[in-house]
């Protein structure tokens, strides 16, 4: 095992090396990995290994608690429609359409059929937010929708497992095997709830006043594991304690420090997950029954496509529809823990199981490469003016200039300044309107997402003798400042905030100046005071 360990972290390292100096995502070389240790070893089946199992399933673990934290109870509440109507009719429609075409032209058995079909409907939480939250898409209205319906879809993999256990057990009473999943339910809830409305704050409070980073640390990890392990206790998945866990954590004071100390933790467990699923590649069932993977890729595609579009098309835009149904289109990890669950039972052919893995793996392996350019390919193809990433000529060796984030009223005025004084600087904005409202008075803007690295590094950040952010949305601030500071350590970046509690949210980076706008003004609207007192 620790072999197997040492050599998955150097050919990993190495790969994704490469794979980022052309800007592939590091998912694929992940993947790619556990493909290459698992027939240079010789273990053929290295996933079915207990432990690296539970190890790599604490990375999607780690993942629903960060997003947890950016849901609270009342931004769930606002989401209900996305999550619970978007969510349920998308899983429930799909595993219908499934469990036909299976039963009808592929003569799969019934029970199969459902637990295959159930499966598919799912898509690849870890992949899609991992890709999402990097890009800062995930705030945007096709983001949202996203967001719902994999909520749903991890919530839904309760019943799944529970027809499981009813199909391997039939001489079990069904009625009592609801009531207990549900008494459990609500127990679990109200545990995590109590704990997160009486216990935590105390508890964070307590341990920073410590001053102490380890401790502050172990609590996360004590806190996520311990509500992960409850979970499984109630016979529930890890990563649904751990959601309810985050959203605890999100009415607090101590969020972004949480995740922030957290985010190492969940992509090193991450990579680890992606690893196993690399793992899981045979090339024995791709070259024996290619056409076979081939057909059950396109149908898988095709229908979770035309589903999530109509779905979504129903009170939203054709844009967002169909970035929604791109972004979804994967099978996801938990059906690779289903079809295995499934197998270890002997609910279905050890063969169909194998082309189903593999089908799954390639559906998730070709996810990335979409998604990196989902909005490019979806703007390009309504035909916009302002392309996605398009950087103008004078930014590739532009240096000692000013790169202004955000093209709002604040960076407008800042703008005007900078021109002034003949100052060379280059404006990223992600709203349309604003960039051409830019282009209009033809300034030096560039349409892209500032949270992106490869954006900020195209308008030459490094070189850049001051950044500065006027972003009006705060929930956008941190990750765009977080993204500007991985490039440029935040040397001489400038932050405008609205309030006092913005500028706290920012205190786990380098930033020295950090405006306070309200405080700004008290203080000019003071001095205006008394110089018109010592005037009388």
């Amino acid at each position: 095992m620790l072999g197997i360990i040492v050599a998955a972290f150097s050919i990993s390292t190495l790969l994704n090396i490469v794979l980022k100096k052309y800007r592939f995502p590091t998912i694929i070389g992940y993947i790619t990995t556990g493909t290459i240790i698992t027939y240079s070893f010789g273990l053929h089946t290295a996933i079915n290994n207990h432990e690296l199992k539970e190890i790599a399933e604490f990375g999607v673990v780690f993942l629903m608690f960060t997003i947890g934290l950016e849901f609270s109870i009342e931004k769930m509440k606002r989401m209900r429609y996305e999550v619970f109507v978007s969510g349920s009719i998308q899983v429930t429609l799909t595993t219908i359409i499934f469990i036909f075409i299976g039963v009808m032209f592929f003569d799969v058995p019934v029970k199969d059929a459902i637990i295959i079909s159930a499966a598919l409907s799912l898509s690849s939480t870890a992949i899609v937010l991992k890709l999402l939250n990097e890009t800062g898409e995930i705030k945007k209205k096709y983001g949202q929708r996203v967001l719902g319906i994999l909520l749903f879809q991890d919530i839904a993999v309760i019943p799944i497992l529970l027809v499981i256990t009813i199909f391997a057990q039939p001489n079990q009473d069904l009625t009592s095997l609801l009531t207990q999943t549900l008494v459990s339910a609500i127990i679990l809830m109200l545990l995590l709830w109590g704990l997160g409305k009486y216990v935590i704050e105390h508890l964070f409070a307590l341990v920073s006043h410590k001053d102490s980073n380890e401790m502050f640390i172990s609590t996360v990890l004590f806190i996520v594991i311990g509500a992960s392990y409850l979970a499984q206790i109630f016979g529930f998945s890890y990563s649904l304690g751990a959601f309810v866990a985050g959203m605890m954590i999100a009415e607090t004071h101590y969020k972004h420090q949480v995740e922030a100390d957290l985010v190492p933790f969940r992509d090193l467990l991450l990579g680890v997950f992606f690893i196993t699923v690399g793992m899981q590649i045979n090339f024995e069932v791709i070259i024996n029954h290619f056409s076979d993977v081939v057909l059950f890729f396109t149908i898988i595609v095709s229908v979770k496509i035309a589903v999530i579009y109509l779905l979504v098309k129903l009170n939203s835009t054709k844009r967002v529809s169909i970035k929604t149904a791109l972004s979804l289109f994967q099978v996801g990890e938990f059906a690779l823990a289903i079809f295995e669950l499934a197998r270890s039972k002997d609910l279905f052919d050890p063969v169909l199981g194998q082309i189903l893995i593999v089908t799954v793996v390639l559906s998730m392996i070709i996810t990335p490469l979409m998604i990196r350019r989902l909005s490019y390919l979806v703007d390009w193809s309504y035909g916009d003016s302002v392309p996605y990433p398009q950087v103008q000529p004078e930014a590739h060796d532009i240096q000692n200039h000013v790169v202004v984030i955000g093209y709002s009223y604040f960076g407008q005025k800042v703008t005007s300044l900078l021109r002034e004084q003949s100052i060379p600087y280059l404006v990223l904005e992600h709203d349309l309107e604003l960039v051409a409202l830019g282009q209009s008075r033809n300034e030096p803007i560039i349409f892209g997402n500032a949270a992106q690295l490869s954006i900020l590094e195209s308008v030459r950040i490094e070189h850049a003798k001051a950044v500065i952010v006027a972003v009006e949305n705060p929930e956008k601030l941190h990750l765009i400042c977080s993204s500007v500071d991985a490039l440029t350590h935040n040397a001489n970046t400038i932050v405008k905030v609205t309030r006092e509690i913005e500028k706290v949210s920012l205190s786990d980076l380098h930033l020295t100046h950090v405006i306070v706008e309200g405080d700004e003004i008290s203080h000019k609207v003071v001095q205006l005071a008394l110089a018109q007192r010592t005037q009388a």
